[in-house]
């Protein structure tokens, strides 16, 4: 009898360290909550006046939903893509740069959780952003003739001793004078070749950025993507050991892909409910008979759920092979996830220029509760966030050795 009570004792303590089961739903709840009270008022102001959210951002923060992602055993909830998918989704639909910020800090979350758990200076880092609810940036693209593209540097990671200094000219960093970290790209070395890269975390207190361009556009004005020069200096173990070749593929390529697609989903969903709305108005002036517009509400209602399936079904794909490397390095596997970025930045678009057949004028008007302007300029970001054609031109290049499987079942 003893030792049984001894083990059943041993259970208790041990399960006693498993932290509790997360509810997503609670994480998701919260993230409505903060999307309906504090980004949708402050929406308009923070597009006009091309400015940072941070109303949205401090309560997010206080709600803890900054370090959602980081793993429990490091004082996060470990969520999954789908519950991060499912929070860019509802910020964005009050507010489109809200949710874009949300998903790129929460893009560099990944390069973290997937590839830096065997890391002691990174698993530290991962509480810290659990405890301070850290907001993140990147710093992946670069002037001087790499033209954005993050998978070559003209920068390089300059060594000295335990320490290493980085300088990287013309870089665009959304936020990034709001970010308490930023996850920077660089050479292996100076002498390096382009595409022989690193990423490295660097917290504000070890950089200096000097702002070199102003972020002034037609959508997306509140995420601050100004140009910077960025100097900085750490220590060489905040350098990710990964070569930045398989982050960007394991982590960066489908959480990138999946969570703006999210987050143009929810632009796009704005735009169905001011025509549900105005379709609803139009009822109530002629009692008993069904406006016209209702047709066309029908057909939007069908695209904004073909959309849904698609990121769905990314969702979906990526679960299934996350514990993969193989699978996520594949050109199958690459291939699919682009083809969500392009489909998906196509549907926003589509779906918002639906709904201003439905709303008309009143979609067209800026003082109209029916005005489509913000979601339309925030959509044409879509296809030029890594332009459609670079990722279609990246892919026809493999389609000479790569054989499309159309099955429907996996």
């Amino acid at each position: 009898m003893t030792s049984a009570l001894a083990r059943r004792d041993d259970i208790a303590e041990a399960l006693a360290l498993v932290p509790p089961a997360v509810d997503e739903r609670e994480l998701v709840k919260a993230a409505r909550t903060i999307a309906t009270k504090i980004a949708a008022p402050n929406a308009a102001d923070v597009d006009e006046n091309a400015r940072f959210p941070s109303e949205t951002f401090a309560a997010l923060k206080e709600a803890g939903l900054l370090g959602i992602m980081v793993p429990q055993a490091l004082g996060g909830q470990g969520a999954s893509v789908a519950c991060v998918s499912e929070i860019c989704a509802a910020l964005a639909q009050a507010c489109a740069s809200s949710g874009m910020i949300y998903a790129m800090h929460q893009i560099k979350m990944s390069s973290l959780t997937v590839h830096c758990l065997d890391s002691e200076w990174h698993r530290g880092f991962m509480r810290a952003c659990a405890e301070e609810q850290l907001l993140l940036a990147s710093a992946t693209t670069e002037g001087g003739g790499v033209g954005g593209d993050m998978r070559q540097s003209i920068c390089g990671v300059q060594r000295d001793g335990d320490m290493f200094d980085l300088a990287k000219d013309g870089c665009l960093i959304s936020y990034g004078a709001y970010a308490d970290a930023i996850l920077i790209t660089a050479r292996r070395t100076p002498d390096a070749p382009a595409s022989d890269q690193v990423m490295a975390v660097m917290r504000a207190d070890q950089y200096r950025l000097e702002k070199t361009g102003a972020w002034n556009t037609m959508g997306m004005r509140g995420t601050c993507s100004d140009n910077f020069f960025f100097s900085g200096r750490a220590p060489a173990e905040q350098i990710i050991p990964l070569a930045f070749a398989d982050i960007s593929a394991q982590s960066m390529l489908p959480y990138a892909h999946l969570l703006w697609a999210s987050v143009w989903y929810g632009i796009a969903s704005d735009a169905v409910a001011r025509s549900e709305a105005f379709v609803r108005a139009e009822a109530r002036k002629r009692p008993g008979a069904t406006p016209p517009s209702a047709l066309r509400l029908a057909e939007l209602l069908t695209l904004q759920q073909r959309f849904k399936a698609l990121v769905v079904a990314g969702i979906d794909r990526y679960e299934r092979a996350k514990d993969d490397a193989d699978e996520l390095t594949s050109i199958g596997f690459g291939v699919a996830m682009n083809a969500i970025k392009i489909s998906a930045s196509q549907s926003a678009g589509e779906i918002v220029n639906a709904a201003f057949l439905i709303c008309g004028i009143m979609g067209y008007r800026n003082d109209s509760p029916y005005s489509l302007a913000r979601p339309m300029r925030d959509a044409l970001s879509a296809p030029i966030m890594i332009n459609n054609d670079r990722i279609l031109g990246n892919v026809s290049n493999l389609l000479a050795v790569y054989k499309h499987d159309a099955s429907l079942l996996r």
